[in-house]
């Protein structure tokens, strides 16, 4: 059997360093609240993929919602330099 490879060069060299530099970690430490607000928020809605909403699961997906909204907020705040709620002044 004939194993099938392709044959031309590849069209994106790949670097030598494919570690993130320290400006895109810097860059995912300050998004990582949003990022895990909003996979809690995916994980609320896939529950109820197969199954009808019940009180709980909608409040469950108003409070994972609103943890979105809070983390962006606080992210948009920290990128413009202003206070984050609950902050000291």
């Amino acid at each position: 059997m004939k194993s099938i490879v392709a044959r031309h060069t590849a069209v994106t060299p790949l670097p030598a360093d494919l570690e993130p530099t320290d400006a895109e970690l810097d860059a995912i430490e300050a998004e990582i609240d949003v990022v895990l607000a909003e996979v809690e928020l995916l994980d609320a809605l896939i529950v109820l993929l197969d199954r009808p909403a019940s009180e709980f699961d909608a409040r469950r997906i108003r409070r994972a919602h609103h943890r979105v909204l809070s983390a962006r907020r606080d992210a948009a705040n920290r990128a413009a330099g202003t206070q984050v709620s609950g902050d000291a002044a």
